[in-house]
């Protein structure tokens, strides 16, 4: 007799058990789909946040690393002795930063600069009398490749009212002045100043020309006391690499101005290695000049839904393996009711394999089934997990930042604390989405299980002999 016919009147024959077994697959295939479907939408939403912010590598000269290859020395009161050529300059950043692994990069050029009679210090607070301010009083000057870029201008505490900001295509002799510094100085955009070099070792520089290229407004207010010139944030002037370059204690050379650091946005954090190997063709030593990538807003983008869809993962196993093991119990019990019938099949002449289909076959019927109305009801069920699981950890994740944030404030032993990347929003919704893919990897789950399920305790029984199988007590 046909294996799907007998298998067709044992499931009509006992409604009950059908019923039964098609309701915990039922069970097992929603939880199993719609932990799949909270994994893929996390999936997506991880890649889709890894293109949006990218990653951002910094390089700067490890000055440990230079010394351990000999070469560069301890001067003694003299300060560390580093030969010229073996300092990070722009002209090498740009170069790396013309890579096709990279979206965007940026760098700073530190110097400063003493006042003169066309640019004064601003002071918010005068001067005590008899109080020297003529040494160790000089501006700041920040060279910048791409203003917009300084941490500032990206979280909005600082921003232009005038003129232009500064960019890879500014001139060289451009300065952006904060709006205090220009109002005491009564300059506007377009006017030329006067800045002197301080190079730091006392002697006296020529004064350098430079434009008004910009005018900035600070959201940081000045101290009510008075201090040092230099600590007031209106007199930190921001200029173009080559204009802080000329004012710097280190002279440039054809490679550009000494920088401290560079950094770069890649497309993704995958790109680290493809980049290092970028700049070793550039000459740059990947011990000496180290490239480390900073993903801390992707981190913080995707870290409360990377957790949810690993917990969604390990929903889906233990399901899985539970659902495996009720199965196989409920089977091996429906075998063992079935002792006889068996026995009587096999001595009939039915061979095993036939035997363990027509099992196999119902088995597989309750999973389809179970699977077909398990399909429209996992979209609803992962939705609503996922974004009840998803809430939780987002709210963690924002708690355990403003923990870190009054960590770092006390740290910072009452100073001020310095100017952080904007704080990237975690990622709090889910996108599920139902494809074929999914239903794919569900419906192998399911008649995996129903396989496995039927399989092992159906190999125990079927191989008896057929006189043993009769024989033997219930």
């Amino acid at each position: 007799m046909n294996l799907f016919k007998r298998a067709w009147w044992r499931l009509t024959a006992t409604p009950g058990k059908a019923l039964l077994l098609t309701g915990l697959f039922f069970v097992i295939c929603a939880l199993v789909l719609s932990g799949f479907l909270i994994r893929s939408a996390a999936d997506r939403a991880a890649a889709d946040a890894k293109r949006t912010v990218g990653a951002v590598a910094t390089m700067s000269l490890d000055i440990n690393a230079l010394m351990a290859a000999g070469q560069a020395e301890n001067g003694g009161a003299a300060g560390l002795q580093i030969d010229p050529d073996d300092r990070l300059r722009s002209g090498q950043a740009d170069r790396l930063g013309a890579s096709p692994l990279v979206t965007g990069f940026s760098y700073k050029v530190e110097s400063a600069g003493q006042p003169t009679d066309r640019l004064k210090l601003y002071r918010a607070v005068p001067p005590p009398p008899a109080t020297d301010t003529e040494s160790g009083d000089f501006f700041k000057i920040d060279g910048v490749r791409d203003l917009a870029a300084m941490p500032a201008f990206r979280n909005g505490t600082s921003k232009i009212v005038a003129g232009r900001g500064i960019g890879p295509d500014t001139g060289g002799g451009v300065l952006v002045l904060e709006k205090r510094l220009a109002e005491a100085n009564k300059l506007k955009v377009g006017d030329k100043v006067t800045v002197r070099p301080f190079r730091g070792d006392g002697s006296t520089q020529k004064p350098q020309e430079f434009t008004v290229g910009g005018i900035y407004v600070s959201d940081t207010a000045s101290s009510s006391q008075f201090g040092p010139a230099l600590a007031d944030p209106a007199n930190l002037i921001y200029a173009s690499p080559d204009a802080a370059g000329s004012l710097s204690a280190v002279t440039p050379t054809d490679e550009g101005s000494d920088i401290q650091e560079a950094t770069f946005t890649l497309r993704s954090p995958d790109d680290l290695p493809e980049l290092r190997k970028a700049a070793e063709k550039l000459g740059l030593d990947p011990e000496i000049y180290p490239l480390a990538v900073n993903d801390k807003q992707y981190q913080q983008l995707v870290g409360p839904i990377t957790r949810t869809a690993g917990f969604a993962t390990l929903t889906v196993w233990l399901v899985s393996l539970a659902g495996l093991a009720v199965v196989s119990l409920i089977v091996a019990s429906s075998l063992r009711e079935r002792r006889h019938e068996l026995g009587i099949l096999l001595a009939m002449g039915e061979r095993k394999p036939r035997l363990l289909g027509q099992h196999l076959v119902e088995i597989a019927a309750c999973a389809l089934i179970a699977i077909g109305l398990a399909v429209p009801a996992s979209q609803a069920l992962a939705a609503t997990v996922g974004s009840g699981l998803l809430a939780g950890e987002v709210s963690e994740a924002k708690n355990d930042s403003s923990a870190d944030k009054q960590n770092d404030y006390a740290n910072s032993m009452g100073a001020a604390p310095e100017e952080e990347e904007p704080t990237a929003e975690p990622i709090d919704a889910l996108d599920v989405r139902l494809t074929a893919g999914d239903i794919g990897k569900v419906g192998a789950a399911g008649l995996g299980i129903a396989a496995a399920a039927t399989l092992v305790p159906g190999y125990r029984v079927l191989r008896l002999k057929p006189r043993q199988i009769l024989t033997k007590g219930d």
